[in-house]
């Protein structure tokens, strides 16, 4: 009897009761705020980067990409460690390193310097990610009001990332280029004494020593397979020696993580979840339409600058839509959970993002803006329907005490969706458009070979040719970038049917104001050997 007040007070501290949990998700939100416009803010400084520090062509890509590289990571390790040591504590070392990671970036006078400045920032990032959601998870325990913080919680994740390029835009025009780095040391000083106030601690279980060598084991393995699907993307052939090493390397290591989780009496990442087919169809389903969101978003912008000619500015605001749509449905999720449950809303969610691209099949050589608008509303509304849904169902369905390790799986499944959509969607893009311009009447063979890279080189060649030959290449250019696009839409829409068909596995209906399936239904690793792991969805 003399234990149970203090259970009854452990219980309303992981649960945030007696806190303001909507004052703790505007906190949150905040959080991830910071963290989705840094992975895009740089792209426009890109430019006044190269010509201030002058980093070599190698040094110039590891700029851009050692920050997701480095998060996505890092996701499992600090996921799993905040369920061990505090999620809250992880939460604010992460809010810590970001803000000095940021000084650091912001005042680089070197490439290797603003190199381990982005890398500091991607560790801070693999803090921050897997902590917002794993809190949000304990302190909304009722599954309708979760919805309607994930709902919040999506839809900033899509404000971040579109704010990201104008955010930059806007500070590169009055300051120079380390400000898109410097506005986040204030938010970060006024973030962590208000974290330190008003979040709630919680921790899973501590049963037995942490897995370090899980951890780095699953570090590694995801550094080498997500920068081999990086290489991939970038036009490296799968053959090529370093991309073929990092994913047999990578892979390699996440099979021995594998492996060694299940052996294990207390592992890292407990992958019975997996056994649920609400988690693993969850997870799935992230990688999907992460897949064909950021494939889709690449072409689109390449289409709409290169064959439309419209400026990066024009560009931006013609994608805008895109981003309102995606918080329009991450604000309505909630309402569209509770009236359709998890598996009609992600399978029409896939449906709706598919009729989207078949939509867009017909952009052509000129613009239509109204088509475009139209498909790319029905594309973000689409989209983030499908990773709401995908998101609440794969949360709900795991154990509160691996709340951090869950949150993790989700963030890793879509940074690795995200790579291997921009890897596949380009290679298919490649695969329809460089046949093209094999034989253009009276351009050379070597100029047409180059021409085949991209859209942008083959108007580079065509300007130095000039004259008609010149004109002919633009010309069969631009057709066979169309013709391409195309082919990867249709490509695109054949993947996101797939998701609908796969989403069937999730539960018909949620279920609220009770404990998460996950939290009764999925015994400790200790009990595991006592009792059988059951495997029933929420109906």
């Amino acid at each position: 009897m003399s234990g149970t007040p203090t259970a009854a007070a452990r219980r309303r501290r992981e649960t945030g009761a007696g806190a303001n949990r909507w004052v703790v998700l505007v906190v949150l939100c905040v959080s991830l705020l910071l963290v989705a416009v840094d992975a895009t803010v740089l792209h426009v400084a890109v430019p006044a980067v190269t010509e201030d520090i002058k980093p070599g062509a190698m040094e110039l890509l590891w700029i851009v990409d050692v920050y997701p590289l480095v998060c996505a990571s890092l996701l499992i390790l600090f996921g799993t460690l905040g369920d061990r040591v505090g999620r809250r504590r992880i939460l604010l070392l992460g809010y810590a390193l970001f803000g000095v990671a940021s000084g650091l970036a912001a005042f680089a006078e070197t490439p290797q310097v603003l190199i381990a400045a982005r890398a500091l920032l991607g560790v801070g990032g693999a803090m921050i990610m897997p902590a917002t959601l794993s809190i949000l998870r304990q302190v909304f325990p009722d599954r309708r009001e979760r919805a309607l913080a994930i709902g919040v919680w999506s839809a900033v994740a899509a404000v971040g990332a579109a704010v990201g390029p104008l955010l930059g835009g806007f500070l590169l025009e009055h300051f120079w280029w380390g400000s898109v780095f410097l506005i986040n040391i204030p938010l970060m000083l006024v973030s962590l004494p208000v974290g330190r106030l008003l979040l709630p601690e919680s921790t899973g279980e501590r049963d037995g020593p942490w897995d370090v060598v899980g951890a780095l084991t699953a570090a590694v393995g995801l550094f080498g397979v997500v920068l081999g699907v990086k290489r991939l993307g970038g036009g490296h052939p799968p053959f090529d020696p370093g991309t073929a090493l990092a994913l047999l390397g990578g892979g390699g290591l996440l099979i021995a993580f594998v492996r060694r989780q299940r052996r294990r009496a207390q592992p890292l990442v407990d992958l019975r979840m997996f056994a649920r087919p609400a988690f693993s169809t969850s997870v799935g389903c992230i990688v999907l339409a992460m897949l064909a969101l950021v494939g889709l978003e690449l072409i689109a912008a390449q289409y709409l600058q290169l064959v439309l000619g419209l400026s990066p500015l024009q560009t931006g605001l013609r994608l805008l839509p895109l981003t309102i749509a995606a918080m329009a449905a991450g604000l309505a999720g909630s309402h569209l959970l509770h009236r359709f449950g998890p598996r009609r809303m992600v399978s029409l969610g896939f449906c709706l993002t598919a009729l989207a691209v078949v939509l867009l099949t017909a952009m052509g050589r000129h613009d239509n803006a109204g088509l475009l608008l139209a498909g790319f509303v029905l594309l973000g509304f689409g989209l983030e329907t499908t990773l709401f849904g995908a998101y609440e169902s794969m949360l709900s369905e795991a154990p509160p005490s691996a709340a951090g390790g869950a949150a993790a799986i989700g963030e890793t499944s879509y940074q690795l969706g995200a790579g291997i959509g921009i890897a596949l969607l380009g290679s298919v893009m490649n695969a329809a458009y460089a046949p093209g311009l094999s034989s253009v009447p009276g351009v050379p063979a070597s100029a047409s070979n180059s021409a085949g890279h991209s859209l942008g080189e083959a108007y580079e060649v065509a300007d130095r040719l000039g004259g008609p030959s010149g004109e002919a290449l633009r010309h069969a250019a631009r057709d066979s970038f169309v013709h391409g696009l195309h082919v990867t839409l249709l490509v695109s829409a054949a993947l996101l049917v797939l998701g609908a068909v796969m989403a069937l596995r999730l539960p018909r209906a949620m279920e609220c104001g009770a404990p998460a399936a996950g939290s009764a239904d999925v015994p400790g690793p200790r009990e595991a050997t006592k009792a059988p792991v059951r495997a029933e969805s929420i109906r």
